[in-house]
């Protein structure tokens, strides 16, 4: 752990405070007012101090000053933090919270990786399938196999899955139907707008949101054509390193950011349009995440003003017509990387609102975080039930056909929520939604 102990010499600044080289500087803009505190999931449940915001600033600033060390007792309160931002979004003080979580994160996997077990898991994870799109195509099509064959059901019903160790039960009871192998195929590079030619833009069709989700993808390229959007589609794209940095892997999620800006800088593109809100936030942060690199400093800066949200993007103007009724009653829940991470909350809202037929009802704390987090429903199964509990009691209480969100985290969390009561609620992406009002 690097410690700043030295007192600063006559005329200077007061040496940077830091974990291993990141800034934790941004402890010191914390003024203890306690206003965080009503907005955080985790304090909200628990109640404890060091399980709020102004707690684990407490906990962060120690460490970096060497007051205290990083015990079991520190680590449990700080990996139960959900990094959903809520709290930067009320701080009258502009604590940059999630640079710092990051930051503790980074040095708890640093200190203490844990057995070979962990480190092979966290490896196989973080270094081969997400860092590399053509093994997780192979899982992908390995998890097909393993459902389309019935062995799933197989293994739901022997019980085998309460003997797996850890959170790997977690892990599968949260798999999706895994889509069929045209589903999962890339999209053209290029992709014409329909209509006069609004804007050239660069989809992310992402890691996982590729194998799993990509009838998202489709949707969205269909729509941003719809609105005169050329969409090009690189090929050599992967994965945008977020998950890398919330779980702590600074080094991997620094090499991905560095691949990912080069690969949509090549494209000339006007804008990179993002269907996920938690890359969509990471990538907006590329600036802060490369500011020491001489070589990207400048060139990430100027990546991450050309990232759009897709609500953000669409929203700028009306939706071009025809748009077909699409007669439902929906509720929208705010992904915390839309609503915090981006501070976008109006505009998945406008879109909703210029569908014809759609009724959006209000969700009850819509806002706050389901349990998804990124892997945190993985590597805190307990806390993430408790909130998942939360939010799938507001949205039936809403009496909503269908929730709409923008995360794929979200989307899985809130269905296997749905599933666990029986309720027929689906889940949708905003783009399928305005999809169907385009006819498909």
């Amino acid at each position: 752990m690097s410690v700043q102990t030295e007192p600063a010499a006559p005329g200077r600044p007061a040496p940077s405070l830091q974990l291993h080289g990141l800034s934790v500087e941004g402890v010191n803009q914390c003024v203890h007012c306690g206003l965080c505190l009503a907005s955080c999931p985790t304090f909200s449940e628990l109640g404890t101090e060091m399980d709020s915001p102004r707690g684990r600033i407490f906990l962060i600033k120690s460490l970096a000053e060497g007051r205290i060390a990083l015990t079991d007792s520190v680590v449990d309160h700080l990996s139960l933090c959900l990094d959903c931002r809520a709290c930067e979004t009320v701080c009258p003080a502009g604590v940059p919270y999630g640079q710092l979580i990051e930051a503790a994160k980074t040095e708890i996997e640093r200190q203490r990786p844990g057995g070979l077990a962990r480190r092979a898991f966290r490896w196989a994870n973080f270094g081969l399938l997400l860092s590399h799109p053509r093994m997780l195509a192979l899982m992908a099509a390995a998890m097909r196999l393993y459902q389309v064959t019935g062995l799933q059901r197989l293994v739901r019903r022997s019980g085998v899955l309460r003997l797996l160790p850890g959170t790997l039960a977690a892990w599968e009871a949260l798999l999706p139907a895994m889509p069929k192998a045209a589903d999962r195929a890339p999209l053209p590079e290029a992709i014409p707008a329909e209509g006069p030619r609004r804007a050239r833009v660069a989809l992310l069709t992402g890691c996982v949101q590729q194998v799993v989700f990509g009838a998202h993808n489709r949707a969205t390229a269909t729509v941003l054509a719809k609105n005169g959007c050329e969409v090009l589609v690189p090929r050599s794209q992967g994965c945008c390193g977020a998950l890398h940095a919330h779980g702590g892997d600074h080094e991997r999620s620094l090499a991905l950011a560095r691949e990912t800006i080069g690969t949509f800088e090549r494209t000339g593109a006007d804008a990179v349009i993002v269907n996920t809100s938690g890359c969509g936030a990471h990538m907006k942060g590329y600036g802060h995440l490369l500011k020491n690199d001489p070589r990207y400093a400048a060139r990430a800066v100027a990546f991450s003003r050309s990232v759009r949200d897709v609500s953000e993007f669409l929203a700028q103007d009306t939706l071009r017509g025809p748009l077909r009724p699409v007669p439902m009653t929906v509720t929208y829940h705010d992904p915390c990387h839309v609503v915090h991470g981006q501070k976008l909350h109006v505009p998945p809202r406008t879109l909703l609102a210029q569908v014809p037929g759609l009724r959006v009802v209000d969700l009850k704390e819509s806002d706050w975080c389901c349990g998804s987090a990124g892997i945190y429903n993985l590597t805190q199964p307990e806390m993430a039930g408790r909130l998942l509990e939360r939010k799938i009691r507001h949205v039936l209480e809403t009496g909503a056909e269908a929730v709409v969100t923008a995360n794929p985290g979200c989307i899985l969390q809130i269905a296997q929520g749905l599933r666990e009561r029986g309720s027929p609620v689906r889940v949708l992406h905003i783009v399928e939604v305005l999809g169907r009002a385009y006819g498909g």
